[in-house]
């Protein structure tokens, strides 16, 4: 294991530095870990809270809409006076609710307002989450010094506009700021919401129904206030001849990160904003094999803020003719390979299992089983009995015949939560 620490900010690498005569694939696991000296030393944010409330006419539906009015007075109750804040009425169009004009500041006046704004509210038209997140957007573009954060809220799929103006808008609000998406209820597609929150670096759960929107929105915006430094980079140098294959999140939450090239053979990964926290990375270089007894840096990882390098790791690789030593297989790496290859098991599982495809769904989620008990993650394990019924004298594993539509949906949701893995000493 190699490690830096600079400023309250650790990079540890965790990887089997040891390949065989000929092998040119180096996997590592990156922890990146920010303590209290860094939360101590980053300087007073301006902060924008942004709430985008689904106003489509299916919200309607049971306790929908109300459980998103007081959800939205919850995570306003959060906001500490002088917080810059926002609500957005997202149709098929949208639209601020609060304020009219110049954005303002959290305080009892202007908290009260919002509320008297959100009375108005009545559930109508379609959903067009694109143009929810342009909207946002434009918000944040008025005060480029904040850190800008939103909650995005939906009972549907985006129907009302075409796939590819989603994805423009995910592209073209990346950096500006992050967004936590919920879903409430049967209807949202969980890989859309999962696309806006991978691509906008927050988080992705459903909930059934309004009444478990309070506790949520007031979570995500607790979280939110607990962030303090915008938009680390990770930053992945890799020496002439090497390629990296994949850098992505694996806890404690399986995401795809997105890259931008910086520079020749420099590739940086926006990591969002962060607070005293810890995550893990899985980063996969290719690197052309060297001889036996020769050393090699395969990649330097370096964690920014802004332009400053404030916490940096390398990942060696060492080629070796003693087998023990090449197939030794890191612990660390080892767990979070069967962590994506669990969540990737559910997410396949559950589409054979909707296309009717009854005995690949089987078997998907069967290994899905296996791999949640071997790696200790009982939440998943937990989940995935709400599908399958599980033999525990022999292992079989067979599909329920009845599932209620939100379990299926929640298992899809948290499938890429992971379970972490203690550090090798």
């Amino acid at each position: 294991m190699s490690s830096e620490a600079v400023q309250g900010i650790s990079v540890a690498i965790d990887n089997n530095q040891y390949l065989a005569d000929g092998a040119d694939t180096v996997d590592a696991v990156v922890t990146v870990a920010a303590d209290h000296r860094f939360a101590a030393a980053a300087p007073v944010q301006e902060r924008l809270e942004i709430i985008i409330i689904d106003c489509s006419g299916s919200m309607a539906a049971g306790d929908r809409f109300l459980g998103a009015r007081r959800a939205t007075e919850a995570a306003l109750d959060e906001l500490p006076d002088g917080t810059l804040f926002a609500i957005v009425a997202g149709t098929h169009e949208a639209h601020v609710v609060y304020p009219r004009g110049e954005l303002v500041r959290a305080d009892p006046r202007t908290r009260a307002e919002a509320r008297r704004a959100l009375d108005t509210l009545r559930p109508y038209g379609g959903t067009a989450m694109g143009t929810w997140l342009g909207m946002a957007r434009t918000l944040a573009a008025r005060y480029p010094q904040a850190m800008s954060h939103a909650i995005l809220l939906t009972d549907g799929k985006n129907e009302h506009e075409q796939p590819a103006q989603l994805m423009a808008e995910i592209g073209a609000s990346r950096g500006r700021f992050t967004c936590d998406c919920r879903g409430v209820g049967t209807g949202p597609v969980v890989d859309e919401l999962r696309t806006i929150a991978s691509g906008l670096n927050g988080t992705m759960d459903v909930v059934p129904d309004g009444a478990g929107l309070v506790a949520d929105f007031r979570a995500m915006m607790q979280s939110s206030m607990a962030k303090i430094v915008p938009d680390l980079t990770l930053r992945v140098w890799t020496p002439a001849g090497a390629t990296v294959r994949f850098v992505k999140q694996v806890a404690p939450t399986i995401e795809e990160l997105s890259r931008t090239d910086s520079a020749a053979q420099v590739g940086d990964y926006p990591l969002g904003n962060w607070g005293v926290e810890e995550r893990d990375y899985h980063i996969q270089v290719r690197v052309e094999p060297a001889a036996v007894g020769r050393e090699k840096l395969a990649a330097r990882v370096s964690v920014l803020a802004g332009d400053e390098v404030i916490g940096q790791g390398l990942v060696k690789a060492l080629w070796t003719a003693d087998t023990e030593l090449s197939t030794r297989i890191n612990a660390r790496v080892a767990h979070y390979t069967g962590q994506a290859e669990l969540a990737q098991a559910v997410q396949e599982g559950l589409a054979a299992r909707k296309d009717g495809d009854l005995d690949t769904a089987t078997a998907k989620l069967k290994r899905a089983v296996e791999l949640a008990a071997e790696s200790g993650n009982d939440g998943t394990a937990k989940l995935l009995r709400t599908v399958v019924e599980v033999d525990e004298r022999d292992g079989t594993v067979k599909l329920r015949r009845q599932v209620d539509d939100f379990d299926e949906m929640a298992l899809d949701a948290r499938s890429t939560k992971t379970a972490r893995v203690r550090k090798e000493n």
